[in-house]
């Protein structure tokens, strides 16, 4: 049966079959300020400020969604039962821990040198810098070979889980957990604890340069 109200409703579509009827919040257009500016005559000053608020705002939701889509590749090792990531980037490759040779008057973070098919790297063992406890070293231990333009050495690693892609909106910077020389060489840590190296100040740190030129002579 049409009631009165029924009719009203069908006198409120427009001639091309669209219905001006409002809707509830679900419904609601997200740009409002369009809204502000179809209801009623603005003027010029109002349009202006408007259109520069929308702007505004399709600014932020573009740099928002680009921050999402960045990514960091990383290869994610086990260190005394805590998670680390280094940057692909950095990473020449992954080797087996074995033939490690002692090198006499050098830091306890010198484990030794290695030599991988006719090239020497020093093996440089990070629980030293991020105070972190020792334990039996095993054959089951991995190597991983970092480089940059001027150094290149060997970090120790209880495992290798693999290589992932972390989205960089997932790395906080910030990490009161982490203090001392400890956070001097994290890039950040993910919800999941995974830690961040920051691979190039490990690899330009003179401390260890200097002593990488020792351990290599």
């Amino acid at each position: 049966m049409t009631t009165p109200e029924n009719l009203q409703s069908s006198a409120a579509e427009t001639a091309d079959g669209q219905s001006s009827a409002s809707y509830g919040p679900a419904g609601q257009s997200a740009d409002s300020s369009l809204q502000a500016m179809q209801s009623r005559t603005l003027t010029p000053a109002e349009k202006k400020r408007i259109l520069k608020e929308r702007a505004r705002k399709l600014a932020q939701r573009a740099e928002t969604q680009e921050k999402e889509e960045e990514s960091l590749q990383i290869i994610e090792f086990m260190l005394a039962h805590e998670r680390y990531g280094v940057d692909v980037e950095y990473v020449k490759e992954v080797y087996p821990l074995k033939d490690l040779t002692a090198i006499p008057c050098t830091p306890s973070f010198v484990l030794g040198i290695i030599n991988v098919r006719g090239q020497v790297f020093s093996v440089v063992d990070i629980r030293d810098f991020f105070d972190l406890p020792k334990h039996e070293i095993t054959a089951s231990f991995r190597i991983i070979i970092v480089k940059n333009e001027n150094m290149e050495f060997g970090i120790l690693a209880d495992s290798v889980i693999g290589e992932q892609k972390i989205p960089l909106n997932k790395i906080q910077v910030d990490m009161p957990s982490l203090k001392g020389i400890r956070s001097h060489y994290v890039k950040g840590v993910t919800s999941e604890r995974l830690i961040i190296m920051d691979v190039e100040k490990l690899l330009s740190d003179e401390s260890i340069i200097v002593h990488e030129e020792v351990g290599s002579s």
